[in-house]
């Protein structure tokens, strides 16, 4: 079996890269790393560089907007009952469809202070658009025409329990299949027909079934894995059989592994909230992973980014923070920026927005924190991911959709 495992090991840690071309197709970007490759950048955000193209009001949301090459998708939560996904021409900003199914809900403890909109990133092949309902409902469109092709409701059709802090986990696409946290585990669904084919890394649902995390997708050699965090764990998976090639337990304070880990040459990075910031590494020995190091400062919802051999980390007390990935060591901390960033690594810049609407470009440098330019883009509370995309900017705030051309 040690054969096995050090085969799984070895095809574990580089990122599947896919052909992005003018697209943000899913959460966090083209490889769902938070970076773009060959865009030039502007060093400034004033308002001759950064404008804004056009902007439309929507509903309350935290998902991240997606784009393809002639539209942009959005979802909304409506009168707080009512969940919809919205089609909008990408040049004008006019509506082009949307569809609606009833399943909004309230979610519980400090959660509810931010509101119970729906959350979850939707994804798209540019066929079909794969969008989560806060009810562990999942449901497939049509990209054209808005029309549903296939619905799973995880609750009706499994009789799993409805997870109290809603589907938070974003869609994975991968060959014929969507990938997601829902139903009480981690599941592989048929992206053509909606059938279930496994489901591993069951959790019994309810308050600590709820998983924040969203997976990420690994090859090496043609092999492929998919990188899980639960709430209590971050396991290595099998697309095709489901297997679990590894699984470790992540400490958290009560269970919120929410942001999802990112790969650092042959080592998985990871941090929570009430935990730490590990860096862990596949080991043959023991079949399982080994800590590299670890650092004290606490991740919370920010994804971090990775350039070079740096890491540069929001972090829990709201400072922003860079890691040298090589001693674990943090080289420079911030004052507080916010309670939550999403962020686009771009070379050797990086694009910030805030959970306050402010966005920040700095210069990634291990050396000191390097603040190129900062401007308020909304007024509004800003929680989805930001977007970009063959130089256009998407900023979703809780009321609009923005979209600024980046000159």
């Amino acid at each position: 079996m040690r054969w096995l495992f050090s085969l799984v090991v070895s095809c574990l840690l580089i990122p599947v890269t896919l052909s992005a071309g003018e697209t943000w197709p899913q959460w966090r970007g083209p490889n769902r790393d938070g970076a773009i490759q060959n865009e030039t950048w502007p060093n400034s955000l004033n308002e001759k560089s950064l404008t804004l193209a056009w902007e439309t009001k929507a509903g309350l949301s935290y998902s991240g907007p997606i784009v393809d090459e002639k539209h942009v998708y959005i979802t909304e939560t409506r009168n707080r009952k009512t969940e919809v996904i919205r089609t909008l021409d990408r040049k004008s900003g006019q509506q082009v469809w949307e569809a609606e199914w009833e399943g909004a809900m309230e979610v519980p403890f400090f959660a509810k202070a931010n509101g119970d909109w729906i959350r979850s990133t939707p994804a798209t092949d540019g066929k079909f658009l794969y969008v989560a309902g806060m009810k562990d409902v999942l449901v497939c469109l049509d990209c054209t025409t808005g029309k549903q092709v296939w619905r799973y409701d995880f609750p009706a059709k499994d009789g799993t329990k409805l997870p109290q802090f809603g589907f938070v986990s974003s869609p994975l696409l991968h060959k014929d299949s969507v990938y997601v946290q829902a139903g009480e585990g981690f599941c592989r669904i048929n992206r053509n027909t909606g059938k279930l084919i496994w489901k591993v890394l069951e959790d019994g649902g309810g308050m600590f079934g709820s998983a924040f995390s969203s997976p990420f997708l690994l090859q090496k050699n043609n092999t492929t894995q998919i990188l899980v965090q639960t709430r209590s764990d971050l396991a290595s998976v099998d697309p095709d059989s489901g297997k679990v090639g590894w699984k470790k337990p992540i400490t958290a304070f009560r269970g919120m592994n929410i942001l999802t880990p990112v790969v650092y040459k042959d080592s998985v990075l990871t941090s929570s909230y009430g935990g730490g910031t590990w860096l862990l590494e596949p080991s043959t020995e023991s079949g399982t992973l080994s800590e590299v190091w670890k650092n004290k400062v606490e991740g919370y919802m920010s994804t971090p980014v990775i350039i070079g051999d740096y890491a540069y980390h929001h972090l829990k007390n709201q400072r922003f923070t860079c890691i040298n990935l090589k001693t674990g060591e943090s080289t420079w901390t911030t004052k507080p920026y916010g309670k939550y960033w999403s962020m686009i690594a771009n070379g050797n810049q990086i694009l910030a927005l805030d959970d306050e609407g402010m966005l920040f470009l700095i210069e990634a440098t291990p050396e000191k924190f390097k603040l190129i330019d900062s401007r308020k883009v909304t007024e509004s509370p800003a929680w989805a991911h930001i977007a970009n995309s063959n130089g256009q900017v998407f900023v979703r705030d809780l009321e609009s959709l923005k979209v600024f051309d980046w000159k």
